[in-house]
C-alpha cells in the first residue's frame, strides 16, 4: 500500500537503522567510483537525485535520507556517471535538465496544506514526487506519477517496500523483464514478478529488471529483492520491490531499439564476443557416464562426417557433490580425453554445481569459515525442503573471498585437466535464498543478485590467471550486467513437448530484450521424453530411434523441429536427459538426413554469425531479435512472439505445431523478403502461407540483405572459407565480416581481428569490399545474385 498518515515516523526510525548498512554493503561495495549528482531537488522533504550517465541515459533516486538518495547504485551496474552536455535549471515548472538527447524535469510541488478529513485517512503521508521526460522536440517520453516506500518486516529486518508509478500509453507495448515461459512476448496488461524461480510452472523464471517500451525509452530498475511489475496495467505501469529504502532507477532514451540496448551496456557492461566455437554444435547430455562414452560420441560425428565444436560433461562426473574433482573409475584420463578432443578439433565444457554434501570434502572447512547460505541463526542450510533433490549446501559466492577461493578449485582441479570451459549449473540458486543469510545480508534484499556474483567468480579468475583465452560459461540465470561474464544462456530444465516449444520462441525474444544476447533452450527439452498423443499423423518414422520412449512415436519429429529452432538461436546445444548418446544420428533413420541438413547449415551460418556477434560486442544489441526492434512503424509485429529477426537478414518462422506442414508467416511492412528456399520475392505488410515440410523452417531474406555462407568444416577449428556471398537485392545495403582466431581477447583490444565492409549498390547491381576479405578470397568470385540469371 502507498504510506498513509501516521507511518512517518515509523519510517524515520527505519531509515536510521538501514541507512549505515545499505551504503557500506549493498551500494557501494558493488558500484563503480562515482561523481556528484547532477543535482540533487528537496520536494517536500523528499531527497531527488537526478544523475546523468550519458546524454541520453539519466538516473534518479529518491529517498528520505540524504545519503541514501544520493548512494551510488547497486549490483550490476558499472558504468560511471556522466553529466558531460546537461545543464540545470529551475523555473515555475520545477528543475529542469536538458541533454541533447533528453529533458528531464522534477515538478514543483507546493508546501501540502493541511489535509481533509478524507485524506487524513487516505492520503499518503510521503512528499509527491512526479517528473517528466522529454524528446528534443519536446514530445513526451515518460512520466513518473508517483512513488511508494511502505515499512514492513522481511527476513527479520526492518524495511520497505519500494516501488514508483509510470504512466503507459493506450497503444504502448513492453519487452524484457528476463526470462518468463508463460508464451507471451509483450508483457502489457500482465503482471510479472521479477524474480529467479526454478520451479515455475511454465518453466524456469529469470530476472533481469531491465524493460523496454514501445515508446523509445528503457528502464532498468536498481533493486535486486524480488520485484513485481504490472506494464500498461489500468493504463499505469508499476514497480514494486520487496526490500528496500529508496527508489532507484535509470532511464534510457533512443531513437532505435539498438540505442536502448547501446545503452544498456554502457551501463552494464559490454557483451564478449565467445570463442567461435559457441556458434558451433554443441554436444551434451544428462549425462554422459563415462570418458569411453563420450568420446565415442564425439569419434561418431567425426566417422560420419558431421560437424562439431564441442563436448560437455555434465554432472555427477565427480565423487561426491562438492569434491569439485572427476572420478577416477569413469573417467580414468580425463587430460587424455581432452587430448584426444583437441585433436580432432573439438573443444569441452564441464559442469561445476556450487553445492557440497556434508560428506564432501570441503564441506567442514566451508562451514567453519561461514561460507555457506545460512539460515537466522546462524547454521548452514542443507538441501531443499521443496523437492527430492534435498543434498547439498549453497557455496556462498557473494562473498569475494568465497569467489576466489572457488575459482581456485576450478582452475586447479577441473581446468587443469584440459577442459576449456566451465558450466555454472544452478545460479538461480537452487537453494531458494528467501528467509536465509548470505554474507552480504538477508536473501530476501538480495534475492536476484547470486547469479551475477557467481558466474563472475570465474569470468573475472579466467580475466587474470588466462589473460589471453577467451571465456565462456554455460549459464542458468542472470541479473543486471551478467551479460559481461560471458555467459551462454539457457532456459533451464523443460519439458520434452511441443508446448515447451512453442514457449521457447517468446521466452527467448524477451530474455534478448533484455540485454542478454546468447540465449538457447535444450534441444529436445531437457526432461525424459514423454508427452500426449500425437494429435496428427506423424512426419518422421521413429524406427531406430534410441534418445527417445518406445511410447513417443512423434519425439523424432518433435526433435527436427526443436533442432531446427534452435539452429537459428545464438546457440546450438543438444542436451537432455535421454537414453542413447543424444546424437543426432540417434533419434531415427528418418530423422538424421534431416537433423544433418540443418547442421550443415548452421555451420554455412558461421562467418554470419560470428560477424553478428562482433557487432552486438560493440553495439550492446542482440542479433536474435524480436520484430518490433526493427521495424517500429509497423503496429502488426508489436505482439509477434513466434517469429524473429536473426541478424539484419533472416525472418524465421519456427514450426512448434506438430504433424503440420505450413504456417502463417507475417512478412513486416517496409521491406520486401525472399523465400530463402524457392527465392521467391513478397511485399511487406501481408500474411502468408509458408510451406513447411519436415525438411524446412520457413525462412525469408529481407530485400537489401548481404549474406556470406561459408563452406563445410568439421570445426571451426578448421579455418572456413566463404562458400558464396548472397545479395538479395531491393535497396542498398552493407554487412561487415569479421574474423580473428576465434580464442584469443585479441578482438577486445583491438587487435588480431580481420574486416570487410561489403557494400551493395542496388542501382548498379554492384557489391564491392573496402579491402582483402578476412579469408583472402576475392569478393567477384563469390558473389550470387538472388533472382539474376545464373
Amino acid at each position: 500500500m502507498w504510506i498513509g498518515a501516521g507511518c512517518r515516523a515509523a519510517a524515520d526510525a527505519a531509515l536510521g537503522a538501514v541507512a549505515g548498512l545499505l551504503i557500506a554493503g549493498s551500494v557501494l561495495l558493488a558500484s563503480p567510483a562515482r561523481a556528484e549528482p547532477l543535482a540533487i531537488v528537496d520536494r517536500n522533504g523528499a531527497i531527488v537525485s537526478v544523475e546523468p550517465y550519458g546524454p541520453n541515459i539519466v538516473r534518479v533516486t529518491i529517498a528520505l535520507d540524504k545519503a541514501l538518495g544520493t548512494a551510488a547504485p547497486g549490483y550490476g551496474i558499472s558504468g560511471k556517471p556522466d553529466p558531460a552536455g546537461w545543464r540545470h535549471r529551475s523555473d515555475a515548472t520545477g528543475d529542469v535538465f536538458t541533454s541533447s538527447a533528453v529533458t528531464v524535469t522534477v515538478d514543483a510541488k507546493p508546501w501540502p496544506g493541511a489535509p481533509t478529513q478524507m485524506q487524513r485517512y487516505f492520503a499518503p503521508s510521503l512528499p509527491g514526487v512526479s517528473l517528466t521526460l522529454a524528446r528534443p522536440d519536446g514530445s513526451p517520453l515518460l512520466r513518473m506519477t508517483g512513488w511508494e516506500m511502505a515499512p514492513h518486516t522481511v527476513n527479520g529486518e526492518k524495511t520497505f517496500r519500494v516501488g514508483a508509478r509510470f504512466a503507459a500509453a493506450a497503444d504502448e507495448h513492453f519487452y524484457g523483464l528476463g526470462q518468463n515461459q508463460e508464451g507471451v512476448l509483450d508483457l502489457r496488461g500482465r503482471t510479472i514478478s521479477c524474480k529467479h524461480w526454478y520451479d515455475a510452472p511454465a518453466g524456469e523464471t529469470v530476472c533481469v529488471p531491465f524493460m523496454v517500451s514501445s515508446k523509445g525509452y528503457g528502464i532498468v530498475w536498481d533493486n535486486p529483492s524480488v520485484t513485481t511489475v504490472s506494464p500498461g496495467l489500468h493504463s499505469a505501469t508499476r514497480w514494486q520491490s520487496e526490500v528496500g529504502e529508496r527508489v532507484s532507477f535509470f532511464v534510457i532514451a533512443g531513437a532505435t531499439a539498438d540505442d536502448l540496448y547501446a545503452g544498456y551496456a554502457r551501463l552494464t557492461g559490454a557483451t564478449p564476443l565467445p570463442p567461435k566455437a559457441a556458434f558451433g554444435l554443441i554436444q551434451s547430455k544428462a549425462r554422459y557416464a563415462s570418458q569411453a562414452e563420450l568420446l565415442d560420441v564425439a569419434a561418431g560425428y567425426r566417422k560420419r562426417g558431421y560437424p562439431l565444436d564441442v563436448m560437455v560433461l555434465d554432472w555427477f562426473h565427480w565423487t561426491r557433490m562438492g569434491q569439485i574433482d572427476i572420478d577416477r573409475t569413469f573417467f580414468p584420463d580425463p587430460r587424455g580425453m581432452n587430448d584426444t578432443l583437441h585433436a580432432q578439433g573439438m573443444r569441452s565444457i564441464i559442469s561445476v554445481w556450487p553445492r557440497f554434501e556434508r560428506e564432501s570434502r570441503y564441506f567442514d572447512l566451508l562451514d567453519t569459515k561461514d561460507w555457506f547460505l545460512r539460515d537466522k541463526d546462524g547454521n548452514t542450510v542443507d538441501g531443499l525442503p521443496e523437492r527430492s533433490d534435498r543434498a547439498g549446501a549453497l557455496l556462498d559466492t557473494t562473498s569475494p573471498a568465497v569467489r576466489a577461493w572457488f575459482w581456485g578449485k576450478v582452475r586447479d582441479n577441473i581446468l587443469a585437466e584440459g577442459f576449456d570451459y566451465t558450466w555454472l549449473d544452478e545460479t538461480e540458486p537452487d537453494l531458494v535464498p528467501g528467509g536465509l543469510f548470505y554474507s552480504i545480508g538477508s536473501g530476501d534484499r538480495f534475492h536476484n543478485v547470486y547469479p551475477l556474483l557467481h558466474t563472475s567468480a570465474v569470468a573475472d579468475g579466467m580475466a587474470r590467471d588466462f589473460p589471453d583465452k577467451r571465456s565462456m560459461i554455460l549459464c542458468r540465470a542472470a541479473y543486471l550486467g551478467t551479460q559481461r561474464n560471458g555467459c551462454l544462456f539457457w532456459s533451464s530444465d523443460i519439458q520434452s513437448t511441443w508446448e515447451a516449444l512453442r514457449r521457447q520462441v517468446p521466452a527467448g525474444l524477451g530474455f534478448t530484450a533484455s540485454g542478454m544476447a546468447y540465449w538457447s533452450s535444450d534441444t529436445g527439452g531437457w526432461q525424459s521424453a514423454a508427452g500426449p498423443a500425437a494429435p496428427r499423423p506423424v512426419l518422421l518414422d521413429p524406427a531406430g530411434a534410441v534418445s527417445t520412449a518406445p511410447n513417443y512415436p512423434d519425439y523424432p519429429e518433435l526433435f527436427a523441429r526443436w533442432f531446427a529452432y534452435n539452429s537459428f538461436t545464438p546457440t546450438l546445444r543438444i542436451h537432455g536427459q535421454r537414453p542413447g548418446g543424444g546424437a543426432i544420428w540417434d533419434y531415427g533413420a528418418a530423422a538424421e538426413p534431416v537433423l544433418a541438413a540443418f547442421l550443415r547449415f548452421r555451420y554455412q551460418l558461421i562467418p554470419y554469425l560470428y560477424a553478428l556477434g562482433y557487432q552486438t560486442h560493440r553495439s550492446g544489441a542482440p542479433f536474435m531479435r524480436a520484430l518490433f526492434m526493427d521495424f517500429p512503424a509497423d503496429p502488426t509485429v508489436a505482439t509477434i512472439g513466434d517469429q524473429y529477426m536473426f541478424g539484419p537478414a533472416l525472418l524465421v518462422a519456427p514450426v512448434t505445431e506438430q504433424g503440420v506442414t505450413s504456417r502463417q508467416v507475417y512478412l513486416p511492412a517496409g521491406a520486401d523478403w525472399y523465400d530463402y528456399w524457392t527465392e521467391q520475392r513478397y511485399p511487406g505488410g501481408q500474411s502468408i502461407t509458408a510451406a513447411a515440410p519436415i525438411d524446412r523452417i520457413p525462412l525469408y531474406v529481407r530485400a537489401g540483405s548481404i549474406l556470406p555462407l561459408g563452406a563445410a568444416v568439421p570445426s571451426t577449428a578448421t579455418r572456413q572459407p566463404l562458400e558464396s556471398i548472397r545479395v538479395y537485392p531491393g535497396r542498398d545495403a552493407t554487412f561487415t565480416l569479421y574474423d580473428d582466431d576465434g580464442v584469443s581477447n585479441g578482438y577486445a583490444r583491438g587487435k588480431d581481428g580481420r574486416t570487410a565492409v561489403l557494400r551493395w549498390d542496388d542501382t548498379a547491381r554492384r557489391l564491392s569490399a573496402n579491402g582483402t576479405l578476412p579469408t583472402g578470397q576475392r569478393v567477384d568470385a563469390l558473389v550470387r545474385i538472388v533472382g539474376a540469371p545464373r
